[in-house]
Formats: C-alpha cells, sequence, structure tokens
C-alpha cells in the first residue's frame, strides 16, 4: 500500500466531508421544508461523491507487476 497517497486520500475525504456539511447548510438555510432541503442535497452530492468513490478506487487499485 502507498501510504502518502492513503494519506493524501484522508485529507481529500476531510475536506469531502466539510463540503457536504457546508452544502447541506446552504440548502438548509433557504430552504421552508425537509423537502426543500433533501431533494437538492441529494441530487447536488450523490454525483460529487460518486466521482471521489471512483477516482480513490482508481489510485488505490493495485496493480499486477
Amino acid at each position: 500500500m502507498r501510504w502518502p497517497t492513503v494519506a493524501w486520500l484522508g485529507v481529500a475525504l476531510l475536506f469531502l466531508l466539510y463540503g457536504t456539511v457546508a452544502v447541506f447548510h446552504a440548502f438548509d438555510q433557504v430552504s421552508n421544508s425537509a423537502s426543500d432541503t433533501i431533494r437538492p442535497f441529494v441530487i447536488t452530492m450523490v454525483p460529487v461523491w460518486a466521482v471521489a468513490i471512483a477516482a480513490a478506487r482508481v489510485l488505490l487499485r493495485r496493480t499486477n507487476q
């Protein structure tokens, strides 16, 4: 396992978690109901998390050498 890569992925995960909370807070401040918060939040964050997970899998993939 490449430890510098894992360490940078950990830092990226912390930024992603912070960004997720910030996006939720931004949607929550301007909404009038739960559906006004949750639906746009999910539509926004699911693709972001999907790309992040796919990128982490690519970076951590083992190569057959």
